[in-house]
C-alpha cells in the first residue's frame, strides 16, 4: 500500500497545478490517471483554445506559458490563438519541470478508512492519503439532449467530445446542435476535412465575431483569494450578473479568426430555433424539423450542448455519494471554502466547483487560484490538527499529575 499526504485523482490542468503548488510548499503528492487525457482523446487536431497567454498553470509564477514559448522558441504570433498542441506540449513541459510524476492507474472507490482517504485501483492497488483531491474533469459530464438520444439511432448521434475525428464524415451532410464556440470551430473543422454540408441550429440570435476580453475575471480571482468564500457569500443577484456576463462571453460572442471559417454557402445557420421533431428516412439519413417549419435533412447529428455536472457518473465517488458520506446538490457536490466536500479529506476542483466559487472556475483562467486555495487550506488544517493533538497531550498530562 502507498502512503502520501496529498493524492491527485486526475492529471489534467488543475490537478497538475495543484500538485505542483503542494510539492512547492513541502508536501508529499501521488498523482495517478493520464496526463491530459481530455486534452489528448477529445480535442481535435487544429482546434484553437479562448485563453490567453497569462492563463498558465504555475501558482510560483516561473513555469508560465510564456517562458515555455521563450525556451522553446516559439513566436508568440504563432500562439495567438492558442493552438490546442501547442498547450499540450506546455503542461507537459510544466509537469517534467515541476517533477510531477503520475502513475498510470485507474481509481475505482474512494472511502474514508481509520481516519484517511484510501483510493483502490483496478489493478488492486490501494493509496492511503491524508488529503485527495478529484480533478474529475469534463469527460464524465458529456450532455446530449434527452430528446435527442431517444429519437435518433446512435450511430447517427456524436458529442464533440467523442467527435475529434472528422474523416469519416467527408462527403456526408451535417447538423450541429448548439451555438456555442465549440459548435463554430467544430464546424470550421469539418468543413476543412471535407464534410459536404453543415446546418447549425441554435437558440439564441447569431454570435457577434470579436476579440475576446476576459480580463474582467482578473478582479474576481484576486477577490476569491483575498476574501475566503468570495462568490457563494455575493447577493444572488450579484452571482447571476456575473453568470450572465459569462454566458453573453461563451455563446453570443465568438472568436473573429472563426468567420471566414464558418461563412461558407454550405454553413447555414438557424438563429433562435430548436428541433422539435427527428425523422428517420430511406437510406438511414435524418431529417430535422425546425420550430419554424424547416426541414434539413443531414446524415450525422453532432451535440455541442456543453457538459452537465452529475457526480454518480463519477464511478470512484458514486459509493461515497450512494451511503450519503458525499453529499451533493443537483448533481453538483457540497464544498466549503476550501474546495473540501462533506467526505472530510476531499476535494474537488474544475468545473463541478462552479456553484460556489463561480463559473471561472471551469477555465484554466481558475487553475493556479485553486491550486492556492487547496493548499493554504491543507496548511491551516495541519495547523488546526497539531493545535487539538497538543491540546490533548496537555490535557492528559494535567489529568495525569492530579492523578499522582
Amino acid at each position: 500500500m502507498q502512503s502520501t499526504e496529498l493524492l491527485l485523482i486526475g492529471a489534467g490542468p488543475y490537478a497538475l497545478s495543484i500538485a505542483a503548488h503542494a510539492k512547492d510548499s513541502g508536501l508529499s503528492v501521488a498523482v495517478v490517471g493520464e496526463p491530459m487525457a481530455f486534452w489528448k482523446h477529445n480535442m481535435p487536431r487544429g482546434m484553437l483554445l479562448r485563453s490567453g497567454l497569462d492563463w498558465h498553470l504555475d501558482a510560483a509564477g516561473v513555469y508560465t506559458l510564456e517562458a515555455f514559448l521563450e525556451e522553446r522558441h516559439i513566436p508568440r504570433t504563432a500562439a495567438q490563438p492558442l493552438p490546442v498542441e501547442i498547450f499540450r506540449a506546455y503542461a507537459e513541459w510544466f509537469r517534467h519541470s515541476k517533477l510531477i510524476d503520475v502513475q498510470a492507474l485507474r481509481i475505482d472507490r474512494v472511502c474514508r478508512v481509520d481516519g484517511h482517504l484510501e483510493a483502490h485501483s483496478d489493478n488492486a492497488e490501494t493509496i492511503r492519503a491524508d488529503r485527495v483531491v478529484a480533478a474529475p474533469g469534463l469527460a464524465s459530464f458529456t450532455n446530449v439532449p434527452d430528446e435527442v438520444s431517444a429519437g435518433l439511432s446512435p450511430d447517427r448521434v456524436a458529442h464533440t467530445a467523442t467527435l475529434v475525428d472528422f474523416g469519416s464524415l467527408a462527403g456526408k451532410r451535417c447538423l450541429i446542435l448548439g451555438g456555442r464556440q465549440s459548435a463554430f470551430e467544430w464546424a470550421a473543422l469539418m468543413i476543412e476535412e471535407g464534410v459536404e454540408s453543415i446546418d447549425i441550429v441554435y437558440r439564441h440570435d447569431t454570435p457577434r465575431f470579436v476579440p475576446s476580453d476576459w480580463s474582467f475575471t482578473n478582479a474576481m480571482i484576486e477577490n476569491t483569494l483575498r476574501v475566503r468564500g468570495w462568490f457563494r457569500h455575493l447577493d444572488r443577484s450579484d452571482q447571476q450578473a456575473i453568470v450572465k456576463k459569462f454566458w453573453s462571453m461563451g455563446r453570443l460572442q465568438l472568436e473573429p479568426w472563426l468567420w471566414p471559417r464558418v461563412n461558407k454557402k454550405n454553413v447555414r445557420f438557424w438563429p433562435n430555433s430548436r428541433v422539435v421533431e427527428w425523422r428517420a428516412m430511406p437510406g438511414g439519413a435524418v431529417e430535422a424539423r425546425l420550430d419554424r417549419g424547416d426541414r434539413p435533412v443531414v446524415d450525422q447529428v453532432v451535440c455541442a450542448t456543453g457538459y452537465q455536472v452529475d457526480l454518480s457518473r463519477v464511478n470512484y465517488l458514486a459509493g461515497e455519494i450512494e451511503s450519503g458520506q458525499l453529499r451533493v446538490n443537483e448533481g453538483f457536490p457540497v464544498l466549503d471554502e476550501d474546495f473540501q466536500t462533506t467526505l472530510p479529506g476531499l476535494y474537488i476542483v474544475g468545473q463541478p466547483a462552479v456553484p460556489y466559487f463561480g463559473p471561472f472556475f471551469a477555465f484554466i483562467r481558475g487553475c493556479i487560484a485553486s491550486a492556492q486555495i487547496v493548499v493554504a487550506g491543507l496548511q491551516r488544517d495541519a495547523v488546526e490538527c497539531s493545535g487539538r493533538k497538543a491540546s490533548n497531550t496537555g490535557e492528559r498530562s494535567n489529568r495525569r499529575r492530579q492523578i499522582a
